[in-house]
């Protein structure tokens, strides 16, 4: 019997540890996660407050989906490979849907900047892009067209640059930012992070369709997407009035 208590208690004490260190790995986990969310929005501000190197109004007036990788690395010196994760938000009839997290993985650097982690931002610009950004997993160059992204809040309002691509993209290090060329990188869900970030799985088409209910923490970032996607859209009907 005293054997048999003590096992008893010793596997008590044993569930006990790896519900701590759980709910401990957990609050990591949804400490980064939140944290990408709140550096996703200090991109875009910093980006958008530059207006002579900042995304076009036009652009972002006009955008379907919007998805900012803070910090994504080099990952293959000489092949230009890179791998990164973010956050993405796409136009709902009720506005913007609540973030779904992604990885960018693969692919080939247009401009290469000595292996310093680059922030990335991606527009997608038509309703063929948001498909695929739905889909929940496409090559830039295979499955949805991708052009470096014009620059400058007045730039890009006379340009095709919507009828070429369904996604401009864009990079930032060192104070460059610039578009950049994505041909043959991947974009997917993260699954792991979405997990985190609402609990349980939740589909990508589902987040990004405004089925999901924004979590905690990330309006940081919706506010952002909301403040530059509006403004450029009231400065734009401002200027078709004058």
């Amino acid at each position: 019997m005293k054997l048999q208590k003590k096992l008893a208690t010793c596997l008590a004490a044993l569930t006990m540890s790896v519900v701590v260190m759980a709910g401990t790995s957990w609050a990591e986990d949804k400490s980064d996660v939140d944290k990408r969310i709140e550096k996703a929005a200090d991109v875009l501000n910093e980006i958008m407050s530059t207006p002579d190197k900042a995304i076009p109004d036009k652009v972002m007036s006009d955008a379907k989906c919007i998805a900012v990788v803070p910090s994504m690395v080099k990952i293959a010196v000489g092949f230009g490979g890179n791998h990164g994760k973010g956050v993405a938000t796409c136009r709902t009839e009720h506005g913007w849907s609540a973030p779904a997290p992604i990885t960018v993985t693969g692919g080939s650097w247009g401009l290469q900047l000595g292996g310093q982690a680059v922030d990335l931002v991606m527009i997608v610009t038509n309703d063929d892009g948001m498909q695929h950004l739905l889909a929940s997993k496409f090559k830039i160059g295979a499955d949805a067209s991708a052009a470096a992204g014009p620059v400058g809040r007045d730039a890009g309002a006379d340009t095709d640059w919507k009828m070429k691509a369904e996604v401009l993209t864009y990079s930032r290090a060192r104070g460059l930012f610039a578009g950049v060329d994505l041909s043959g990188s991947a974009i997917t869900q993260d699954k792991d992070e979405t997990r985190v970030l609402y609990g349980s799985m939740e589909s990508f088409r589902d987040i990004l369709d405004g089925q999901v209910a924004p979590p905690a923490g990330s309006e940081p970032f919706l506010a952002t997407v909301r403040k530059y996607s509006a403004q450029s859209h009231n400065q734009e009907r401002g200027a078709l009035t004058h």
